[in-house]
């Protein structure tokens, strides 16, 4: 099947573009590159078998479809791959009936350089479809044939670049490389009469992970010759390379974020691991520079979360500190109302959110912030100005932006102020932590 080509032929990042200050074009990967700068220094594309279908998950969708935050796992790994601009091409196999909402993922979240081919019945009849696609150079097709092709799993969706980059270095010199783990569990042969016959010694053994990269033509080569056998039953590509082209891999220590999701519990963890990675990082942003309760709630904030960086900015018509900070992926924003009850800065903030289509590969949160000095205007009033934070919470989570209220008494008594500012970061480390769409549009009460 000739592959087909989605999400635009131009080299990109993922997710929208975001003009800096400058006028630059920024795209919005989620992370830094541990080796930014760095490149292999030959032609590199990259092949995902995604036509599983997940029968230890245990679910009806296949796990590469499964959500996480209300988007699909396979979206995480093509966008943890086209961070790395020196990956020219990357090709997609999936199945025929999942085809068109394959390219719907590639459509809504702005994947580049993907193509889609059909896959196989089994994974390396799925892989070999890939390679074929890069080998054959069809009239008008953007594929051409690498020097290095990584081949990674779907749901494996947290690779860094540090890794790629040492396992096609490695392919490069080699010929094939694979990353690897030690074992965890120790690996025993159970006998016919299902007693133990006997065990490996755990630390002469290693777990093979993914990614792996090889000399494109040693790889497509393998391919060629291997056995129905080989294509119906086998699982390692290393194995291939070694039995067919009688080339030995090379095998780079892996980090410990390579496991691949294979049970439903894995989908639990996975969303755990994003939640934290998002939340490293919250901008408060106000009406004005001098409070002296926002600057408290900074510090409460900064206790209750002690490895996040919290930063403050005003909010002010040019907007240019708080773009540069949409810019550096942050994703959970403390919006303060001070001196009124309406949603004036909150819906500026919105509106800032919603032009720089940040919220397309991760949800944001917004808290909207209000202090309430209850001697100085009936409780009913402002309560009821308050209420319209349902109305906006209801349009914005249409673009994926969480959006809660948290109402501050603001008493005389210092102690008591220090206190509600205390349960109020308590709160919203909350919200930012957990991300529970459940409460948008809720006002809760410190």
């Amino acid at each position: 099947m000739e592959p087909r080509p989605s999400g635009g032929s131009k080299p990109a990042e993922p997710g929208p573009c975001l003009r800096s200050p400058g006028g630059a074009c920024q795209g919005t990967s989620a992370y830094s590159l541990s080796s930014a700068g760095a490149e292999p220094g030959c032609s590199v594309a990259a092949v995902l078998p995604a036509g599983g279908c997940g029968e230890r998950m245990g679910v009806p969708t296949p796990k590469q479809f499964c959500p996480i935050l209300e988007r699909p796992l396979i979206s995480y790994t093509l966008q943890a791959l086209e961070r790395v601009c020196w990956i020219k091409d990357i090709v997609v196999a999936v199945t025929r009936e999942n085809m068109e909402a394959m390219d719907g993922i590639i459509q809504r979240y702005q994947h580049k350089r993907i193509s889609l081919v059909e896959s196989g019945v089994t994974r390396h009849r799925s892989i070999f479809s890939g390679l074929k696609a890069l080998a054959e150079n069809r009239p008008n097709s953007k594929l051409s044939k690498p020097e290095v092709v990584i081949i990674h799993d779907a749901v494996r969706p947290f690779v860094e670049e540090d890794v790629l980059l040492k396992v096609v270095t490695a392919a490069k010199e080699h010929g094939a490389a694979g990353a690897v783990r030690p074992l965890v569990s120790t690996v025993i042969s159970p006998s016919a009469d299902g007693c133990l016959d006997h065990s490996l010694e755990r630390a002469r053994y290693k777990a093979s992970e993914m990614p792996q990269a090889f000399l494109f033509d040693v790889i497509y080569e393998a391919y060629q010759q291997c056995s129905d056998y080989d294509l119906e039953f086998g699982t390692e590509c290393l194995q291939l390379a070694l039995k067919y082209c009688h080339t030995k891999a090379k095998l780079v220590e892996g980090s410990p974020d390579l496991w691949k999701v294979t049970y439903k519990r894995d989908l639990y963890a996975a969303e755990s691991i994003i939640k934290e990675r998002i939340s490293q990082q919250i901008c408060i942003v106000m009406g004005t520079k001098e409070n002296e309760h926002v600057g408290l709630l900074e510090e409460m904030l900064k206790n209750e979360l002690k490895q996040v960086n919290v930063t403050s900015r005003p909010l002010c018509h040019a907007g240019r500190d708080l773009q540069q900070i949409i810019l550096e992926q942050c994703y959970n924003f403390v919006c303060v109302n001070v001196m009124n009850f309406d949603f004036q800065e909150t819906q500026k903030l919105l509106g800032m959110l919603e032009e720089s289509r940040l919220s397309i590969l991760y949800p944001v949160v917004v808290v909207s912030v209000h202090f309430f000095d209850y001697n100085s205007v009936p409780f009913g009033e402002k309560m009821e100005n308050l209420m319209w934070i349902r109305e906006f919470a209801k349009e914005v989570k249409k673009r994926n932006i969480l959006l809660c209220g948290l109402l501050i008494y603001y008493p005389q008594d210092e102690l008591k102020l220090q206190e509600s500012l205390r349960q109020g970061a308590t709160i919203i480390a909350a919200l930012i932590k957990e991300r529970n769409s459940g409460l948008v549009g809720q006002l809760l009460v410190a």
